[in-house]
């Protein structure tokens, strides 16, 4: 069985740790970075949303169903995010990464990948997870290529399955990398990080 506890995650350029009710100004301006909350194929809450986005999430880690994490840029100790485990299924030691957004300033940087590789090193050498789940919505192509880019392989679509902020009915395209896998990849991710992110955990 996992044993999900609060943890901070480092490379030599990026911090994910517990996200706090402290981080509440900080996530705003992040957020209000590219107006995020816009965007179709996301969920991001607006400004007068994020207390309750945070008190949510807090009450979910409680609950042992997920352990979220505000982003940090090192250099500067810049907010730029927020990322989680979710769905944790104790029981079958799988976990899925998700509700990941990044001040639009910070996507296409290396915020995200060094995320992702952070994430899946604790899920699979510390946590001992089985299999890492993330999903996207269908639409959002820039989200789903760059999941395809760790070495992901898509395990299916889910026809119909959530009603948006906006109305519209989102189709995640899900993906998982399982631990037989998760060599290769943390191979391909530790060349496109560097070596010296990996002296850091």
């Amino acid at each position: 069985m996992l044993e999900i506890t609060p943890v901070t995650l480092s490379t030599n350029r990026l911090l994910l740790r517990p996200l706090e009710r402290s981080d509440e100004t900080a996530l705003i301006s992040a957020a209000s970075d590219g107006s995020l909350w816009e965007k179709r194929t996301t969920t991001v809450p607006r400004p007068e949303e994020m207390r309750a986005y945070i008190e949510k999430a807090l009450s979910q880690a409680a609950a042992e169903t997920a352990l979220p994490f505000t982003t940090v840029v090192r250099d500067g100790d810049l907010v730029v995010g927020s990322t989680r485990y979710m769905n944790i299924d104790l029981v079958n030691h799988r976990v899925e990464i998700g509700t990941t957004w990044i001040a639009q300033s910070w996507q296409r940087s290396f915020v995200n990948t060094h995320a992702k590789f952070l994430l899946l090193r604790h899920a699979f050498e510390t946590l001992g997870c089985i299999a890492v789940e993330l999903r996207t919505h269908s639409l959002n192509h820039q989200s789903r290529q760059a999941i395809e880019r760790l070495g992901a392989k898509q395990d299916g679509l889910l026809r119909r399955h959530m009603i948006m902020p906006d109305g519209h009915i989102r189709a995640p395209v899900v993906y998982s990398i399982i631990r037989g896998e998760w060599p290769l990849v943390k191979e391909e991710l530790a060349r496109r990080l560097g070596a010296d992110s990996l002296a850091i955990s």
